[in-house]
């Protein structure tokens, strides 16, 4: 895999709530990244949002927010594969505005649960 591996890359942050905060600040990156076009949705699904990290989200993190984040990237790429291309660049943008929320309450619910 030439992919960002979420498990070998937090795997020396000491606890789990310093790993999703870890996650969800990456995950802000991506996010901007692909909001400017410097990744590709496609791009995007084979770099961070593979399945190895989909499981790893999953079984490590056990966060909701965080899974939901993952499952949303997952499916940006088919949007422009099932609307028309308007439809699926204003849904896109939706989308990585839904996942930047999701990002920055991961980050709160972590901050305050300091």
């Amino acid at each position: 895999m030439n992919g960002i591996d979420l498990e070998n890359l937090l795997s020396n942050v000491p606890n789990r709530r310093q790993k999703v905060s870890s996650f969800a600040l990456l995950c802000l990156g991506i996010i901007e990244s692909l909001a400017g076009g410097a990744l590709s949705a496609t791009d995007a699904l084979h770099q961070f949002f593979h399945t190895q990290n989909c499981l790893f989200v999953r079984k490590h993190l056990q966060d909701k927010l965080a899974d939901e984040l993952m499952s949303r990237g997952v499916q940006l790429a088919d949007l422009f594969d099932a609307l028309p291309v308007e439809d699926a660049q204003r849904e896109f943008q939706r989308e990585l505005a839904a996942m930047h929320s999701l990002s920055l309450k991961l980050l709160e619910e972590k901050r305050i649960a300091a």
